[in-house]
Formats: C-alpha cells, sequence, structure tokens
C-alpha cells in the first residue's frame, strides 16, 4: 500500500503501470491478482489505507482539547502542509486522483468526494464547538465553512504541487483563518 501511494502520488492513476509497481514491492504479478481484482480496485484500496492516515492526523489534532478549536484545525492542516513538504510537495492522494479520474470513473468521482466529506465533517464538528465558544459568529454555517476550507485547500495543493513551493497553502490558511474566521 505505500509503495502504491507514493507511486499514485509521483505519477498518477494512467501513469500507474503495474509492471513498475510489482517490480517496487517484489511481487509476481498472480499475487496482485490473488489480492486485487484490478488496477481500479488496487487505487481504492489505497485511498482507505491514505485516509487510515488522514483520520489519524483528525483524531490527533480535533481531539486535542488544550488547544482552542479554531488552532485545532489550523494545526492539523499545518502538519499536513509538513507533510507533503515530506514528499516533495506531491500533494493530496485525493484531489490528484480526483483531478486525474473524477470524470471518467463514477466510482472513484464517489469515492474521493465521500473521502472529503468525511474529513470536511470532523472539520465542521470542530468549528461547531468554535460557534459555541463565540470564536466565530454565532450565525456561521460550519459545515458550509468546513466544506469551503477544503475546496480551498485542495486548490491550494494543486498550486503547491505546480510550484514545489508551500507558498500556496500558506497564503491559502493565513487568508482564511484570517479574514474568514478572524483567528
Amino acid at each position: 500500500m505505500q509503495a502504491g501511494l507514493k507511486m499514485l502520488l509521483e505519477r498518477g492513476y494512467n501513469a500507474l503501470g503495474l509492471k513498475a509497481l510489482l517490480e517496487e514491492v517484489g511481487v509476481p504479478k498472480g499475487s496482485f491478482y490473488h489480492h486485487f481484482a484490478s488496477k481500479e480496485a488496487f487505487a481504492l484500496q489505497v485511498v482507505d489505507s491514505y485516509m487510515d492516515e488522514v483520520h489519524q492526523g483528525l483524531d490527533a489534532f480535533m481531539g486535542d482539547r488544550s488547544l482552542p478549536p479554531l488552532q485545532r484545525i489550523r494545526s492539523f492542516f499545518e502538519a499536513t502542509e509538513q507533510k507533503y513538504r515530506g514528499e516533495g510537495y506531491l500533494g493530496c492522494l485525493l484531489g490528484g486522483l480526483g483531478q486525474e479520474l473524477s470524470g471518467v470513473s463514477e466510482e472513484f468521482a464517489h469515492k474521493i468526494e465521500e473521502c472529503f466529506a468525511v474529513i470536511a465533517a470532523r472539520v465542521a464538528d470542530c468549528l461547531e464547538e468554535a460557534r459555541q465558544r463565540g470564536d466565530v459568529p454565532a450565525d456561521t454555517d460550519p459545515q458550509a465553512l468546513a466544506d469551503l476550507l477544503i475546496d480551498c485547500w485542495e486548490g491550494a495543493a494543486l498550486r503547491t504541487r505546480l510550484r514545489r513551493d508551500p507558498g500556496p497553502l500558506r497564503a491559502m490558511l493565513d487568508f482564511y483563518f484570517g479574514r474568514v474566521t478572524g483567528v
């Protein structure tokens, strides 16, 4: 899964050849097809593995009650930017696969949108806590604000990947937390 994740980030789905993947991990073709019905099934499993990592990060940051809710959200995204840096600014697997495959695979489009919705829901829970504390205006719609953050993040992640520079992600976080939430 880790090799597949790395190769999907580097090459994308369409440019990922099974032969190269199998050579990378030293697995015969028959063994691959014993575990996965297709390359698509494998990539969907990699998405699930990626989401396991995302959930670990969300749990660690969103669950840290020693920090105010808005700081927990920002810290999660700052840590994610650091992860991207460590990977050479290849960006978000969900965003990359979503852009590449959503127009050709309904299954991928649904899967990626579902993953984004899960992340946004976790962020919305934290934003609701911020709203209740008075950290954001009382008339704030936490789900809409969470969806906006995910949308902006994904666009900035793409620009960061194109430039191999964290500037777009950092600028987006500064704008979002400075203008939208006042933090």
